[in-house]
């Protein structure tokens, strides 16, 4: 699965193997245990952090993989935001500090035309 992880305007385009979403399950289980106890999410406490947070926290992850060159912490966080939000396309990581400004694009649906409203 293809996920396209955006740092300061430049795009990159990540392939996760597909075997690494079932491969990685313990580690998922072990980083959702760890975010049930709650986050300290940029300035404010999350007691519970919902799905959408939880990408976030690993989009912050994902740029000390960026800073430190750690290819393994990168490929793990990013294959835990493609589990965790099935259908996300793309991940903006924030780099100003505030992990709560990370937006998370998904695939747009592709919708049918209506069709004639009158026969």
């Amino acid at each position: 699965m293809k996920l396209n992880i955006i740092v300061d305007g430049r795009t990159n385009a990540f392939e996760v193997p597909d075997e690494l979403l079932i491969e990685a399950q313990d580690f998922f289980d072990k980083l959702d245990a760890d975010m049930d106890k709650g986050w300290q999410m940029s300035r404010e406490w999350v007691e519970n952090p919902t799905p959408e947070q939880r990408c976030q926290i690993a989009g912050d992850r994902i740029l000390t993989a960026i800073e430190t060159e750690n290819e393994k912490l990168l490929m793990l966080m990013a294959a835990y935001i493609l589990h965790t939000l099935p259908g996300i396309k793309s991940i903006n990581i924030d780099i100003t500090g505030d992990m709560n400004e990370t937006d998370l694009i998904m695939e747009q649906e592709v919708g049918r035309p209506l069709g004639p409203i009158f026969s």
